[in-house]
């Protein structure tokens, strides 16, 4: 299967400051990685690197397929002069310079689409403002899906969401994932509500990283080694909770 991403001798520096170095990563079609560390490890910078608005220090990185991109979650003001369909348009056709240039009946069918595709077809006509921030986050998913990418980024989507709506926001990137074979990247601090659904991880920490399958890269023995620090992994009912390191 040919790769959606593919990463070689990847590494990412800021003036004396390493990242991450060596990466060398394929994800493929209907893959749903977890990208996890501490903050300042690189996650979102290599969302950057992906989307094209970071270059590599060394290495190459090949994108093959459209890019769907879900940020980082916050609440839109009331004053905020748009629709929940005029916010999942701009996912359709927001980089596209002028105004007009793509058929309105097209544009209006893919944002319908994405809309149906996230169960947001009742508030879309309602005031971004007015809606809450799990509906809001959950029209961010769908503006992301409105060009049908192969890759969907997800930037720490469930940053300030209680858990209802964090496992709701993920419930609805797996139905895209399973329905379309669609790839996941997904930047998170946590790793539980994501659980179910990981193929692999990649676990970034102060330059280092370790990639793979869940039960192999989140145990004490790994992680203590890329901490360089006592690490234990504890299994607590479903799920797991990391003690020690930086965090």
């Amino acid at each position: 299967m040919t790769p959606v991403i593919s990463l070689r001798g990847a590494a990412l520096r800021f003036q004396d400051r390493t990242l991450w170095d060596g990466l060398d990563l394929d994800i493929e079609p209907g893959e749903f990685i977890a990208v996890l560390g501490p903050n300042g490890a690189g996650k979102t910078s290599l969302l950057r690197v992906l989307l094209g608005q970071t270059d590599l220090s060394d290495g190459t990185v090949d994108v093959t397929g459209r890019i769907g991109y879900i940020p980082q979650q916050r609440s839109l003001d009331a004053a905020v002069p748009l629709r929940g369909r005029d916010l999942v348009g701009l996912g359709y056709d927001g980089a596209a310079w002028g105004i007009g240039l793509r058929n309105r009946k097209a544009r209006r069918s893919a944002v319908d689409t994405a809309l149906a595709q996230v169960d947001a077809a009742p508030f879309a006509e309602a005031p971004i403002g007015s809606l809450s921030g799990g509906e809001q986050q959950r029209l961010r998913v769908a503006q992301a899906l409105a060009s049908d990418p192969s890759i969907l980024l997800c930037d720490e989507p469930l940053l300030s969401l209680d858990p209802g709506h964090q496992q709701l926001a993920v419930s609805l990137i797996e139905r895209r994932r399973r329905e379309f074979d669609t790839a996941v990247l997904f930047v998170t601090h946590e790793i539980n509500p994501v659980l179910p659904y990981c193929d692999r991880v990649l676990y970034l920490v102060d330059g280092r990283f370790e990639v793979g399958p869940t039960a192999e890269v989140m145990t004490s023995e790994r992680l203590s080694r890329l901490y360089r620090a006592p690490v234990d992994v504890l299994h607590v009912r479903d799920r797991l909770v990391v003690v020690g390191g930086d965090e």
